[in-house]
């Protein structure tokens, strides 16, 4: 029986602190006509779950939290318990589609019952259908979430940008190192050693105050955070991976900063238009950073730590914008906030954990004033999927909400587009195709810039 860490359970913990909260994870696949019928999808389903161990197990828990709940295989496991079918009204647009995903995405999973469920959704323009599939976060963070979607395709695991990712490129470990006969190696190399574990102990301190520092520091009063209610909204923005590239080399940045420099623009937008001033501290932003290693994407679990950039929504300029979040992020990085992020899931983790439940169930319930917004990027297949025979047109992600966070982007690089799937409170966000529309009119900005800085150049 595999027990789960203790980030994993921290995600239980989160969305017990709060009635309003679901803290699953979704993923759309829009796909190309004509839908199967319902037992054909279901014939087709049962074969692949049975390769996921974790769409066949239930948590079982213990009494005061004396041990961390265990993964068990559930003895009932009925799959037409996970398996659902709906019909979107007509037109069947984005509209109409983004109503039910977040119709969809407001409902705790049953923890009775394996935490997953996938809806087929009928009735898309175009003669398109699409499939809805909802983990719960304490399966999979991001880039797992992906790899156990991609299992459920015709291509399998496949290739995806998620080997591009920092950690996933760090050479893997080799074997015992080879041992020399020489005692003056021996004190050389333990004092290498110790001055690679000081050094990496600072770092990771030295990361782990500025974490603690910016979730110390309130934001200033906003309509971006506070309570949430337990209904949500959805929306998504397209965009075309070729032209973030372009941006990205033209001003010597990296994708992630051209995506958040975009997001940044329509949060700026937003406050305004609500009549609120945006300033140099108004929007501290979590954002997950793997530590996934290649070898372990197709491992159950989340292995993220984070860093807290204040996104520059006071600045109005798209390319000094566009500078400082990679400023931002870059000290973010040479701060070593990621290291000092996975050093506290460390310390937690060999923490007894009844002691660390029940901080995580204190903290969780305090109310959260430091962070505004999440942004996560999740990498996802580099080339077209199938899904019984016929073409994956799109994939949407979908992020939860908690901890007085109101409004989530997730981002999902898919073949030759990247897209922002946002989720936010129903009634505090009624303007989220406004922040939809925003992140469009962010990259527009940019890419214009980036056509007129070539042009000078040439």
């Amino acid at each position: 029986m595999e027990q789960l860490t203790a980030l994993d359970a921290g995600f239980l913990e989160v969305e017990d602190s709060d009635p309003h909260v679901s803290l699953a994870v979704g993923g759309v696949s829009i796909v190309e006509g004509p839908a199967p019928t319902y037992e054909e999808f279901a014939a087709s389903f049962a074969e692949r779950v049975e390769t996921i161990p974790r769409c066949r197990q239930v948590l079982r828990t213990h009494p005061l939290d004396l041990r961390p709940p265990e993964w068990v295989d559930d003895p009932h496991f009925d799959l037409g318990r996970h398996l659902h079918r709906v019909a979107l009204p007509h037109p069947g647009g984005d509209a109409e589609l983004f109503e039910m995903i977040a119709a969809l995405m407001e409902h705790r999973l049953d923890r009775e019952r394996p935490l997953w469920e996938c809806w087929i959704i009928e009735g898309l323009s175009k003669g398109r259908w699409a499939v809805l599939t909802k983990i719960h976060h304490c399966i999979a963070d991001g880039i797992a979430t992906t790899q156990l979607l991609a299992k459920f395709s015709d291509d399998g695991d496949g290739d995806t940008f998620a080997a591009d990712v920092g950690a996933a490129k760090k050479p893997a470990r080799a074997g015992l190192p080879k041992v020399s006969l020489n005692p003056l190696s021996w004190a050389s190399g333990i004092g290498r050693s110790a001055l690679g574990a000081v050094a990496e102990v600072e770092r990771a301190a030295i990361g782990a105050a500025e974490l603690a520092a910016g979730l110390l520091h309130p934001a200033p009063e906003s309509s971006l955070n506070g309570p949430v209610t337990t209904m949500r909204r959805y929306s998504a923005a397209r965009a075309r991976l070729a032209d973030m590239h372009k941006v990205a080399r033209t001003f010597g940045v990296t994708l992630n900063d051209v995506a958040l420099a975009a997001i940044t623009h329509s949060y700026r937008e937003v406050l305004l238009a609500r009549g609120e001033q945006p300033g140099p501290d108004s929007l501290r932003t979590l954002v997950p950073v793997s530590v996934r290693a290649v070898d372990h994407f197709n491992v159950a679990g989340n292995r993220v730590s984070a860093m807290l950039p204040l996104l520059p929504v006071d600045e109005a300029d798209p390319v000094e914008q566009l500078k400082r979040v990679h400023d931002r992020l870059a000290h973010a990085k040479a701060s070593s906030q990621s290291e000092g992020g996975s050093a506290m899931v460390v310390a937690a983790q060999r923490t007894p954990f009844a002691l660390s439940a029940w901080a995580i169930r204190l903290l969780s319930r305090l109310p959260q004033r430091a962070v505004v917004a999440l942004a996560t990027n999740v990498p996802g297949p580099r080339s077209r999927q199938r899904l019984m025979g016929r073409r994956v047109l799109e994939l949407l992600p979908i992020p939860p909400i908690a901890l007085q966070v109101r409004t989530g982007v997730a981002m999902l690089s898919y073949a030759d587009t990247f897209v922002f799937g946002i989720t936010a409170d129903y009634d505090t966000a009624p303007d989220i195709d406004t922040l939809a529309a925003g992140i469009g009119d962010g990259l527009a900005r940019l890419v214009a810039a980036a056509r007129t800085r070539r042009r000078k150049s040439s």
